[in-house]
């Protein structure tokens, strides 16, 4: 049986797009206390498909798809530029195809504004009308309001006109680094991108014995089982291991590893390759928040993951592929090295290499040489950094990393960085290898 907190959400996504919710109207609906009606509330705005804003309140607003991740609507604007709602409510909820800055005669503006976009525009009434009449959303900088009729207006067309005290430069580089932000998110492949839903995936429940083990193993050709109870919640995971020598007529729950690892839909497949190697696990469950049981993933999901994520373009650019695009690789007898310049924003407030930069050239150039060699990736599971120097801008870095040990799945790298002939930099990697 669904708890209080998943019949809330349920009865939140059910919710028609745009309709207002309150705490005691949840509370009231659901018959459930205040308390857990705000706790459901502020999940599902963690989901993404609730937006609270000040003045205005919490709606209901249309949940992304991954491919249209990069989207926005008009609700995220308003909390984004910290602006407040003038009129038009009730469209709140639609998204934002694009932004448009109005700098321009009218006749000329409205030739690139149309349904769908947000003009973003200083205090110009008549503007503000011919774009509502457009079918797009307006957005006043500068703190200024609009007039009565104008609200009017965006109340009866349903298109937010927002106010914000910032001005239209600043304005346009929030909403352009939020929407950069979510491409990020878009390029990272999380655990619900690749993981076999439940309906597909064997598992089995803690009333089966030994015997029944052995004939799902026999049907799906597969030897690791998450085991359920009877509210489909996650109690542990059945191997070949546990059942070896066991009485045919043994329950489930006896044999079982209780307590497993477990990972959540929103957990990134990086982190799931961690703990499959750390730990030496071939399969993990993947839960709810109340642990019920969603699906499963296993080894060979992840690293087909990883060599996905190597492969792809990358649209909205992390750090660390700021970092890594600038390491390059060096021709030299012996061992593989890598060149590394040093450009203003890799530098901390001294004009010096950052901490953060140095350790992450330290680990790519490891990696790479990992994957040259052992054709293989590697995850980091300490690094001791005990020699560093000043670097200043400009300077071009030669990284030579050194294999000391390497196992089946395990490795010890040291590296050595040089400027201009001189050592500045040395550290020592314990590394563990995902096997192919």
């Amino acid at each position: 049986m669904a708890t209080k907190h998943e019949q809330i959400i349920r009865h939140i996504d059910g919710l028609p797009v745009g309709e207002k919710i309150s705490v005691r109207q949840i509370a009231k609906a659901l018959k459930v206390s205040e308390g857990t009606a705000y706790r459901a509330i502020k999940d599902a705005e963690n989901k993404g498909y609730v937006s609270t804003i000040e003045r205005v309140g919490t709606i209901r607003i249309e949940r992304k798809k991954k491919e249209n991740i990069e989207k926005l609507t008009f609700a995220e604007i308003v909390n984004i530029i910290d602006g407040q709602v003038l009129g038009g409510k009730d469209g709140l909820h639609k998204t934002l195809t694009k932004f448009v800055i109005g700098a321009m005669k009218i006749d000329a503006m409205m030739r690139y504004t149309g349904a769908g976009n947000l003009l973003i525009v200083g205090n110009r009434t008549e503007v503000h009308k011919h774009a509502l009449k457009a079918g797009a959303a307006v957005l006043i900088t500068g703190g200024f309001d609009t007039d009565e009729d104008v609200k009017q207006l965006a109340d009866e067309l349903e298109l937010p006109i927002l106010s914000t005290s910032y001005d239209t430069f600043t304005v346009a580089t929030m909403i352009n680094r939020a929407i950069y932000d979510q491409l990020i998110k878009k390029e990272i492949i999380l655990v619900e991108d690749i993981l076999t839903p439940s309906d597909e995936a064997a598992s089995m429940t803690t009333k089966e014995t030994v015997a029944d083990w052995y004939e799902k193993k026999k049907s799906t050709n597969h030897s690791r089982f998450p085991v359920v109870d009877a509210n489909n919640k996650v109690h542990g995971m059945v191997t070949g291991k546990d059942v070896i020598g066991q009485e045919a007529s043994l329950s489930i729950d006896k044999v079982m590893t209780k307590n497993p690892l477990t990972v959540g839909r929103k957990t990134s497949v990086a982190s799931v390759a961690h703990m499959m190697i750390w730990e030496g696990i071939e399969v993990l469950p993947v839960v709810n928040d109340q642990q019920r049981f969603e699906g499963i993933i296993s080894r060979q999901d992840v690293l087909k993951a990883l060599q996905i994520i190597q492969r792809q373009p990358q649209v909205g650019e992390t750090l660390d592929d700021i970092v890594s695009k600038q390491l390059s690789s060096w021709q030299q007898p012996g061992d593989p090295a890598f060149m590394f310049e040093v450009t203003p924003q890799m530098t901390n407030r001294l004009g010096t290499i950052s901490y953060g930069v140095f350790t992450t050239i330290v680990a790519e150039a490891a990696n790479r040489m990992f994957r040259q060699q052992k054709k293989g990736e590697l995850a980091v599971e300490s690094m001791t950094v005990y020699f560093l120097k000043p670097a200043q801008m400009d300077s071009v870095l030669l990284i030579q990393p050194k294999i000391l040990e390497a196992g089946r799945k395990f490795g010890k790298v040291d590296v050595e960085v040089f400027n201009g002939g001189d050592l500045i930099g040395k550290a020592l990697m314990m590394c563990r290898l995902i096997e192919k």
